[in-house]
């Protein structure tokens, strides 16, 4: 089914058929008995999946990336999908509309994505709105927060610091995104002095002991990430997501023109399989396993879940590979896992 549907989707702008599917599928659940047989369909509830990591009891360990709902207007129907746990934005203080469009391109042989999106969103105020109503039983939802485009890198601590205080109520636990390549300047957050400076303040605020994890990218050097496994145990944060977006353009199916015409953006997908697993190896081989590690990148089945579970990921995360392979992805990733 997901096939055909595929097909008239993909003929579409990618942002405007993202909209058009999610618009559609709530305005499904809303049918009597609907939710329930997508309940029925897609969800796997067995016993050897639950994980409980960083105090957080997860019902599987497979979770939707950032960036799929920015806004949290989509938590209560991609929890009828299987998700153990969904993570909204990445969110600013202020509203602020992204990078021109067109910022969404499909790479379909490579199966991939390259996005400029630059943190588009409705903003804090009117997330933490949102999250104030009913959420699914047993979901975790977390907030990737970021600052906005014409925040200055000097006063970022402020605007993370906003998103963190408003929000600490009401998510399950934090991801401080410095690792996007569609802000200006942002990626410069993770060096030294600026991540430390950056983590060491949300921690002060950090009375309850919230879970807090740093999401970084897959071309840092091992040299950077040695230094990032030192922040983090420095800082006592809770681990790492790795990983996000690349900047790279390597392995890539389709023509150099048409990568080309594509633009800037970050690329994900299948291609970043192999650079985001040995980041989640060598993070947890170098760290002798003192933090936790979300794995994240090229997830679109089985045998690359199994990639970044092997290399030590405590739970995965996925968005493109949903993209590419449809609302069966999950189950088919837990099924798998059960009969392994």
């Amino acid at each position: 089914m997901y096939r055909l549907l595929k097909l008239f989707l993909f003929r579409l702008d990618p942002e405007k058929a993202h909209y058009l599917t999610m618009w559609v599928f709530m305005a499904l659940l809303k049918v009597p008995g609907v939710k329930a047989l997508f309940k029925a369909l897609f969800q796997v509830n067995h016993s050897r999946m639950v994980r409980t990591v960083a105090g957080m009891k997860f019902s599987n360990p497979i979770g939707l990336a950032a960036g799929f709902d920015k806004n949290g207007l989509f938590l209560n129907a991609m929890a009828t999908l299987g998700f153990s746990h969904i993570e909204v934005g990445t969110i600013t203080p202020r509203a602020q509309p992204g990078n021109p469009k067109p910022r969404l391109f499909r790479l379909i042989k490579s199966r991939a994505l390259i996005n400029r999106m630059g943190f588009n969103n409705d903003g804090v105020e009117v997330l933490a709105k949102r999250l104030e109503g009913k959420r699914p039983d047993g979901l975790i939802v977390g907030a990737n927060i970021g600052k906005n485009k014409d925040t200055p890198n000097e006063e970022a601590v402020n605007d993370y610091l906003k998103c963190f205080l408003r929000l600490y109520d009401l998510v399950d636990y934090f991801t401080v995104n410095v690792s996007s390549p569609n802000t200006p300047g942002l990626r410069s957050l993770q060096e030294k002095e600026p991540l430390t400076r950056l983590l060491t303040s949300l921690q002060a605020k950090n009375q309850n002991g919230k879970p807090v994890f740093l999401k970084i990218a897959p071309d840092l050097t091992r040299e950077q990430l040695d230094e990032i496994i030192e922040i983090i145990i420095d800082t006592q944060l809770t681990g790492v997501i790795a990983t996000n977006t690349t900047i790279t353009r390597e392995g890539l199916k389709e023509s150099k023109e048409f990568v080309e015409s594509c633009g800037a953006g970050g690329l994900s997908g299948a291609p970043v399989l192999q650079m985001s697993v040995s980041v989640v190896r060598y993070l947890k081989e170098k760290s002798n396993n003192r933090f936790v590690v979300i794995g994240v990148g090229g997830i679109e089945d089985y045998a690359s879940a199994k990639q970044h579970l092997d290399a030590g990921a405590d739970l995965i995360q996925v968005y493109s590979g949903f993209i590419y392979t449809g609302p069966g992805l999950v189950k088919g990733i837990l099924k798998g896992l059960i009969k392994s």
